[in-house]
């Protein structure tokens, strides 16, 4: 799948298959964000990458919409130093997560985003150093209903482009 296609195709998947991710799938998602692009080629992420069910459900009790993590065959954790230190930074995590996506979409394995309001509740279950930061994890997993990777784009899911681009000036 060429990247226009992946951009233009991706969907959120909330809603898994039991099925295991193979390992080089798993290295291959991982290795999408370590390479993302971050300002000033900081790199200020690190990732937890969670298998484990018990811990997935664990986590998906950290926010109130992040219950897909419990289904899925991996979540991914992203950590940064404090966000608020640097505003590139939760930009960072965003390109870093959207090329996790992205990568995993072209090996026909689906995603969401989750916000995790309860950092502190998360660190007791993953473990992380007092220095870092929980504010968004990604569960990722072949998708229950597999129409969702061939689906062609919603009809009026998107606002007009004339709507959101400008030209030169507002």
């Amino acid at each position: 799948m060429n990247v226009s296609d992946a951009i233009r195709l991706k969907r959120a998947v909330r809603k898994f298959t039991p099925e295991p991710l193979p390992e080089e799938v798993i290295l291959a998602i991982l290795n999408a964000g370590r390479r993302a692009q971050s300002s000033k080629n900081a790199q200020p992420w690190h990732f937890i990458a969670i298998t484990d069910k018990t811990i997935l459900k664990a986590l998906s009790e950290c926010g109130e919409w992040a219950g897909h993590l419990a289904g899925a065959a991996l979540g991914v954790a992203l950590l940064t130093e404090d966000p608020t230190e640097k505003f590139q930074t939760m930009f960072d995590l965003g390109q870093a997560a959207a090329y996790m996506q992205l990568a995993a979409w072209d090996l026909g394995v689906g995603s969401c985003p989750a916000s995790i309001y309860e950092p502190e509740k998360a660190r007791l279950i993953l473990g992380f150093p007092a220095e870092l930061h929980l504010r968004i994890a990604l569960s990722f997993g072949y998708p229950a209903n597999e129409e969702k990777l061939v689906a062609p784009p919603k009809k009026g899911g998107r606002k007009p482009f004339t709507e959101i681009v400008h030209r030169d000036k507002w």
